[in-house]
């Protein structure tokens, strides 16, 4: 008997995208809670403090502002958005590697422009999803339906849905969620099937 090790197989990058309102959140969780595939999120960084009983590295990774500066020159993060004024978020390339490289697979839940910019850097390690609203009309009836925003934020929310929505042909598989059971069926087999490849 040989006692050579069988290289470890690296695991797959899952990036995805959607406008506010198309479901996103729920077919993720509702993926990650039945544990098939094996999923895991990967942890964001940040440089805002930790709120009370989070814990760095398990909720985020949490930096300085110069810390997370240094990161962005040195070219640490696969993507990165300063939400507001002074308020970082990104996804650092250590975190998906510390993942990937013990075959572990990872979901990443991030806007259009991190999304592509993750397919850039992984090529075919990284399976691109977005998904789409029925229609612009239908997702402004479900933003309006959760009845937490005012009409001018809706309107900015639609604006900014149309343009990311510019960008779904750029993306591997497109999903449109017009029932959600459905789009959690072909999400799920799309994800099998990129991984068992």
């Amino acid at each position: 008997m040989s006692n050579e090790q069988t290289p470890r197989k690296s695991g797959k990058i899952i990036v995805v995208s959607a406008p506010s309102g198309c479901g996103k959140s729920t077919i993720i969780n509702s993926i990650l809670d039945s544990g098939q595939p094996a999923l895991r999120f990967s942890v964001s960084a940040t440089n805002r403090r930790p709120r009370p009983g989070e814990v760095d590295g398990v909720h985020y990774h949490f930096l300085t502002t110069e810390q997370f500066r240094e990161a962005i020159a040195n070219q640490q993060f696969v993507e990165w958005e300063e939400v507001y004024p002074g308020r970082f978020y990104g996804t650092l390339k250590s975190e998906i590697e510390r993942i990937i490289d013990k075959g572990g697979n990872v979901i990443l839940d991030i806007d259009v422009k991190g999304g592509l910019n993750v397919k850039e850097i992984y090529g075919d390690r990284a399976k691109t999803i977005f998904f789409l609203p029925p229609s612009i009309d239908e997702l402004r009836s479900r933003l309006e339906g959760r009845g937490t925003d005012a009409p001018e934020v809706i309107d900015q929310r639609v604006g900014k849905a149309e343009f990311e929505i510019s960008f779904a042909d750029r993306f591997d598989e497109r999903i449109v969620n017009d029932n959600l059971d459905t789009a959690i069926d072909r999400t799920r087999r799309v994800i099998e099937d990129f991984i068992n490849q």
